[in-house]
């Protein structure tokens, strides 16, 4: 089973260690899944041409993932500011806003819809703005989408009808909020709802019937990226097999495996803030 991520990549950088890892829950999705999957995985995305856009391209290639369809473009790319308190949980403290992606819209052409069709999932996040293709590209493949913490019901009601998986990030809400959203989502369309909730685990509902997935105790050095290697790695399990307790215990161990290294998946390449633009 093939996965696609289209959308969003960004490098994030680590003020502390004068770091910088690739990232963006597109592109994170994607190299995880390809990590666990037989089938090699894509992606589509928009990169700059400075130094932080050629360490992601490098690492992409180093992941041996097919970057056939990536666009280059002249400007700075995506870049997040990290930092890290006494847990390990991550924290963003800044950002340059995307960078050159955030100000191009990745334009899909038919030759682009074919090259999907290839695929048998794709996976984009609400930081790849590609809401208004959502109509299109469902007619094409499956769609894994991840809210991060936007619940409200017009942004539902524009993403929910056109995918398969929604995934959100809950730890801020009470389960019983957690559980009326999932019940929002499937009414507007959406059969398998996701909501991870830190260390309560995660809740998972498909068509309804509802599955509660702890952790896994961890020595937690970082836990960015979790989020998304828990989504690849409950991916990756359920689309062939269709077990959802064995999907929902990969995901928590591929989760719990990322939070023992630094950065999302690894990459940490040296970096001169000093030559770079001002992040706010």
């Amino acid at each position: 089973m093939k996965l696609i991520g289209v959308g969003d990549n960004v490098v994030d950088y680590y003020k502390d260690q004068g770091k910088i890892y690739p990232g963006g829950n597109a592109l994170n999705v994607a190299v995880f899944y390809n990590r666990l999957s037989n089938h090699q995985s894509s992606y589509m995305g928009i990169v700059g041409n400075d130094e932080s856009a050629e360490h992601v391209v490098n690492t992409l290639q180093q992941e041996k993932m097919d970057i056939s369809r990536v666009r280059r473009a002249v400007g700075e790319n995506g870049m997040a500011v990290v930092t890290l308190d006494e847990q390990g949980d991550r924290i963003f403290v800044g950002s340059n806003k995307g960078g050159v992606q955030s100000r191009l819209k990745l334009m899909l052409n038919e030759s682009d819809l074919t090259y999907i069709r290839q695929h048998d999932l794709l996976h984009t996040s609400i930081f790849s703005h590609l809401e208004s293709d959502l109509p299109l590209l469902h007619k094409v493949v499956d769609i894994s989408f991840d809210f991060s913490t936007r619940y409200d019901e017009e942004y539902l009601q524009q993403v929910c009808p056109y995918i398969s998986y929604a995934f959100f990030s809950g730890s801020s809400l009470p389960e019983e909020e957690c559980m009326n959203l999932i019940k929002r989502v499937h009414l507007l369309g959406t059969s398998v709802v996701c909501v991870t909730r830190g260390e309560e685990g995660a809740l998972l509902s498909v068509e309804n019937q509802l599955f509660k997935q702890p952790i896994i105790p961890t020595n937690v050095v970082d836990t960015l990226g979790a989020g998304d290697s828990f989504i690849a790695g409950f991916l990756s399990s359920y689309l062939p097999e269709k077990n959802i307790a064995k999907a929902l215990h990969n995901g928590s161990l591929v989760a719990s495996q990322t939070c023992q290294n630094y950065g999302a998946f690894g990459y940490g390449k040296e970096y001169n803030a000093d030559c770079a633009m001002v992040l706010k």
